[in-house]
């Protein structure tokens, strides 16, 4: 099978679908599955080189710089697809570049999957632009309607696009790399590099951004009992339009570490105590996966993918969203019971330990064939 994807977002871009794709191709190539990558230069990295992908100059999007607004050559891109015969098409982003996979899986007659990453109707609510939300809808409709498979991350994802009059659906969850995100860490270290000196790390990761809910933080901080706060100290990992924000407020517990990779992350996430995650947009939680596998419980969003991670009370804690009440209760009870936190990192690995990526990838391509055996498709309006 040769596989030709479409994004608008690739390593070294640092979020959940640029992530998930790289390590996708990551594990294509070491199966010797032919595929092409065509994506955007990066707008905040220096560009990975690859002979398998193609890039683009593109501008950072308005509502999320770190997915890009590509200016493909129609051109290349066509003359890179007959030549290299793909028999399926991926369109991961419905963007620029997504569109021109989209146009030329038609004009080619090449079949054509895509994936639904991101919930940008709920992220219209944070930028008051929720008076876009039909036009958003009837695009989404229109650019989904030719795919014969749609590839979400989660049940709570596929039950949303299903209220919306979306078929075809088939869940493609996120796996975690647990050689790499476990609790063998040295906690020392991280707490030397951030100069923490407080008894316990609540630690967030993700895009610093309104959507994620973020200056919800320094509220759960001002109203934690002060004999609490005392004790605690935040490390924000991560970038986004509000860091300056939340920043500029100059708590004394709070830390900020900008983006980190691989083993530094990992080392952050080992080093917490808890990972308190506040956002209810996300399709997934890849974030919230990780921090499991680490062994940190996560007190997250009742609500998005991150419910479908989260066993109540048995990996973790689930606060209605927004509720900074809940969130504050929540952190005081777990840090006053190191058992129950011994018990939910003891479930938490457990559970991160069954999502391997190369059984969930395997899956995927499983999907592929099934799609590409599929002589009629069609998605309702």
């Amino acid at each position: 099978m040769k596989i030709a994807i479409f994004t608008d977002t690739y390593a070294p871009d640092v979020n959940g679908v640029a992530k998930t794709l790289e390590r996708f191709t990551s594990y294509l190539e070491g199966n010797q599955v032919e595929f092409r990558v065509f994506a955007p230069r990066s707008t905040v990295n220096k560009d990975l080189f690859s002979k398998d992908v193609s890039r683009f100059v593109s501008l950072p999007l308005f509502l999320y710089k770190e997915c890009s607004f590509a200016i493909p050559n129609m051109l290349q891109i066509r003359e890179e697809l007959l030549e290299f015969k793909p028999d399926l098409i991926h369109v991961a982003t419905p963007f620029n570049l997504g569109l021109c996979g989209l146009h030329y899986a038609k004009k080619l007659d090449i079949p054509i999957v895509g994936s639904y990453h991101t919930d940008f109707d709920k992220y219209l609510e944070y930028y008051d632009l929720q008076f876009l939300s039909k036009m958003l809808w009837k695009y989404m409709h229109w650019f989904h309607r030719p795919l014969r498979k749609i590839f979400v991350p989660s049940i709570d994802t596929k039950e949303q696009l299903l209220r919306q009059g979306f078929t075809n659906l088939s869940i493609w969850p996120r796996g975690v790399d647990c050689s790499v995100f476990n609790p063998n860490y040295d906690s020392n270290m991280i707490r030397e590099k951030y100069n923490i000196h407080e008894k316990y790390i609540l630690l967030y990761v993700g895009r610093i951004s309104p959507e994620k809910d973020i200056m919800l933080l320094p509220e759960i901080n001002k109203q934690l009992l002060p004999a609490v706060r005392d004790n605690v100290h935040w490390l924000i990992v991560g970038d986004g339009p509000v860091k300056k924000e939340l920043e500029n407020l100059n708590l004394n517990n709070m830390s900020f570490a900008g983006f980190l990779e691989k083993g530094d992350l990992a080392s952050a996430y080992a080093a917490s105590d808890l990972f308190v995650f506040p956002s209810a947009t996300e399709t997934f939680g890849n974030v919230v996966l990780e921090s499991m596998a680490a062994g940190t419980p996560v007190i997250g969003a009742n609500a998005g993918g991150v419910r479908t991670i989260i066993q109540d009370e048995v990996t973790g804690r689930l606060c209605n969203e927004k509720d900074v009440g809940a969130f504050v209760e929540t952190i005081i009870s777990l840090l006053s019971s190191e058992e129950e936190r011994k018990t939910m990192s003891v479930k938490g690995i457990k559970y991160a330990q069954s999502q391997s990526w190369d059984a969930i990838f395997s899956r995927l391509l499983a999907e592929y064939e099934e799609a590409l055996a599929e002589e009629e498709y069609r998605i309702l309006a």
